[in-house]
């Protein structure tokens, strides 16, 4: 639980969001001695009272066990003084133009070095939060410099470290990353990170060392490229609901066999959201633009995303523009969170409403939002409702069941998951599972009128020139 000399290492944690707090918790049940600090003194005064100062599986158990090796400051010169080496956790919002903000970084920067002016021992700053690149190296290390009045890479050390991690995984994917991704400005700030991770890591992933700005790239880069398939396995779904027979889960699984392409995030279902997904998307396409190059693919995968919502809600709008009384199962961008930013279902119940929709929600993490009327359980949400749709995989809409509603019409259930196919052919329910087929007649249909006869077929070329193509 040790650094590989059996010394404890000594650490700072600025910032202490899902993400900053996790860290430090995790480094202090590795046996590390670790101090956080925020801007926020609430959230300080609940770490340093032993309690997680927000919501994270493992977290409070995690600082409660740790109160010996894990506390928690106001005062950001004495966090610095007393540790060796500062993770900088801050936010980094986006732009209007798509371009991440380094206005609480540089804030946080240009403290830390107003602190390391008054520490004569060597100090390595870690930056975690994502930027683009370019970012670290001119718009953060010169307030290092010019706080300090100390030479970057030669009095202190500086690195780029993202972390790539899940909102309700976040602990365990720090400390057993598929990757350790390390942009070292000098090859000691590198060698003394990559030690410090070989310390609290709980497995031996695979470490990159690399320039400042490659690493930025690379970061934003796994993003977007996670995003793209998302929204190829969303393509896919749209597809599979066209041909007769066709069900997505069949053809992506036989795709994910393919090593070259992999199983995860192939599930072709709602659009992609959180914090980081949407944003870093457009933040990559920001960078094209600025260097003088284009991302299209980047620019059309956002623009796909967007039009899941829409079709989503264009599927229900017969009921909403009826003001027809709706549940919305999934608030959150995913399970197992109660984090709501560029939710799809959060989206669709907005846009359900605008076109007319008594809409009430229901997430087991998600209890209110201002525009929204919210059901206490998932029985009082689906009792009366006229359609569902489920938005998010949660376990807790598997084996959903619908109320007998006597005289009225069909309940319509758009499943996005695919999680209650049982609810299929029941009296009463008109079950509709994206990535499935519905109306297998319609699709053959479709599908004839396209090939019989051969009239799709290109017209043969002749022989001389179908040889020199």
């Amino acid at each position: 639980m040790s650094d590989p000399a059996g010394i404890a290492l000594r650490v700072s944690v600025v910032g202490l969001g899902k993400l900053g707090a996790s860290m430090a918790a995790a480094m202090a049940d590795r046996g590390h001695r670790v101090v956080g600090y925020d801007l926020d003194p609430h959230v300080v005064d609940v770490l340093a009272t032993g309690h997680a100062p927000v919501s994270e599986p493992q977290l409070e158990e995690m600082i409660g066990r740790n109160r010996e090796r894990l506390t928690a400051t106001r005062d950001l010169a004495a966090a610095v003084a007393s540790s060796d080496l500062t993770f900088v956790v801050v936010p980094t919002p986006s732009e209007p133009t798509g371009s991440l903000s380094l206005v609480h970084a540089q804030r946080a920067f240009t403290d830390i070095g107003a602190a390391l002016a008054h520490k004569r021992s060597y100090h390595l700053v870690a930056l975690t939060s994502t930027v683009l690149p370019g970012a670290t190296r001119y718009g953060l290390i010169p307030a290092l410099e010019r706080s300090s009045g100390r030479r970057a890479g030669v009095e202190f050390g500086v690195c780029y470290s993202p972390q790539f991690i899940a909102l309700g995984s976040v602990i365990r994917d720090f400390l057993e990353p598929d990757l350790t991704l390390i942009g070292e400005l000098d090859e000691r700030s590198g060698s003394m990170l990559a030690a410090a991770y070989r310390s609290i890591q709980r497995k031996d992933a695979p470490i990159r060392r690399m320039s400042l700005e490659n690493a930025e790239l690379a970061k934003v880069a796994l993003n977007t490229y996670v995003t793209t398939k998302i929204t190829f396995a969303n393509m896919l779904a749209d597809l599979c609901e066209r041909i007769p027979g066709g069900d997505v889960d069949v053809v992506s699984g036989a795709l994910g066999l393919d090593r070259r392409i992999g199983a995860r995030y192939l599930t072709g279902a709602v659009s992609y959201g959180g914090p980081c997904f949407p944003r870093d998307n457009l933040a990559l396409a920001f960078l094209a633009r600025a260097l003088g190059t284009g991302a299209g693919l980047a620019e059309e995968t956002h623009a796909m995303n967007d039009r899941f919502v829409e079709r989503a809600v264009n599927e229900l709008q017969a009921i909403a523009r009826g003001g027809g009384r709706i549940a919305v199962l999934g608030l959150a961008y995913k399970p197992h969170t109660p984090v709501t930013d560029e939710s799809a279902g959060l989206k669709i119940a907005r846009g359900l409403r605008a076109r007319g929709a008594c809409v009430v929600a229901y997430d087991p993490l998600v209890t209110s939002s201002p525009d929204l009327a919210f059901a206490s359980s998932l029985s009082e949400a689906v009792a009366v409702a006229d359609a569902v749709v489920i938005t998010t995989p949660d376990p807790a809409f598997v084996g959903l069941e619908l109320p007998d509603r006597k005289g009225a019409a069909s309940t319509l259930v758009l499943d996005c998951w695919r999680l209650v196919p049982s609810l299929s052919g029941r009296p009463g329910v008109d079950y509709r599972a994206v990535g499935r087929s519905a109306d297998d007649e319609e699709n053959e249909a479709r599908l004839r009128a396209l090939w019989d006869g051969g009239r799709a077929l290109p017209e043969p070329r002749p022989a001389r020139e179908a040889a020199s193509a």
